[in-house]
């Protein structure tokens, strides 16, 4: 009887906790990229759906992008459409286009939108074509030739990245209590369809919507020192620093850089956070300690 009544006691200190950032958050947009192991695992999507119906309840109004890398590439080898890939970016033809789509917005976006709606929610698929959310333009990418040391094009075929952004559509899904699921694929200017990394994708979506918190969900704790542990917060200036020295280099790159984008377009705060970790998105956001990496912005997070 005492060990439940203490177990009690510990939950009724875990909700007293999170009031503050409750009343904090209220109303506030958080844009959170949705990726990697977690969302090929049943039991942690499931978590991650009760967490973000969770998040709309008490008042934070969640905006999803998700990933789908792995998925594309299983569909892709059971259709026996082999992908070429340089520098570690998969050139993506006419039809690895066409099945990114079809893997994105029909098999991943409505897995996550039917385990949000499953638990409680009310969430909305969407793409970047929808209501023009994204305007694509091509990704245009260089690297030196060895033989006249002049850089040379390289052509990824119909990878892109965000040119413009409308986000009415989301306004009014939010408006209206509704959880919007974006698919990282837009059309561009030509008329031709874009597949787009969408941790860039998101960070993007969370700077036009002006919003409190970026999420970037992913298989690593955070950022890490050179002695292999979390870095709780960095600046613009920390992350210059870790960078020359080492301490952030290969994936980290990337991943903090779209961070750093997304808080110079107005973002508040950006989150480097596992994904793998029960109820990582609660802990993050309504504990004083948090769960993962916090890069600040100008203004307080």
């Amino acid at each position: 009887m005492e060990k439940q009544k203490k177990k009690l006691q510990k939950k009724a200190a875990t909700l007293v906790e999170a009031l503050p950032y409750m009343r904090k958050y209220n109303g506030e947009i958080f844009v959170i990229k949705y990726g990697g192991h977690a969302m090929g695992d049943e039991k942690l999507s499931r978590q991650f759906a009760e967490d973000i119906t969770l998040l709309r309840q008490v008042g934070i109004s969640p905006v999803i992008v998700h990933g789908g890398g792995p998925q594309i590439g299983e569909m892709l080898s059971r259709l026996s459409i082999e992908s070429e890939f340089i520098d570690g970016l998969r050139v993506t033809t006419k039809a690895t286009v066409e099945v990114a789509e079809m893997v994105l917005c029909g098999s991943v976006c409505k897995s996550i939108v039917a385990d949000i709606n499953s638990v409680g929610g009310r969430a909305i698929g969407l793409s970047g074509k929808d209501s023009h959310l994204v305007t694509a333009r091509k990704v245009n990418r260089t690297k030196p030739d060895p033989d006249s040391n002049l850089e040379k094009a390289i052509d990824l075929g119909f990878v892109g990245e965000p040119a413009i952004i409308d986000p009415t559509i989301l306004k009014q899904s939010i408006a209206n209590g509704i959880i919007p699921v974006v698919s990282p694929i837009a059309l561009g200017e030509d008329g031709h369809t874009y597949n787009i990394n969408a941790d860039t994708m998101a960070g993007a979506i969370a700077g036009a919507l002006d919003a409190r918190r970026f999420v970037l969900l992913t298989d690593v704790p955070g950022v890490l020192d050179k002695d292999g542990d979390m870095l709780m917060e960095l600046t613009a200036e920390d992350i210059a620093t870790l960078r020359a020295e080492g301490t952030i280099s290969g994936g980290m790159i990337p991943k903090v850089e779209t961070c750093l984008n997304a808080l110079q377009q107005g973002v508040r705060g950006a989150v480097i956070l596992d994904g793998r970790v029960k109820h990582a998105i609660l802990l993050e956001i309504f504990t004083e300690r948090g769960a993962g990496t916090l890069i600040r912005g100008q203004a307080p997070a």
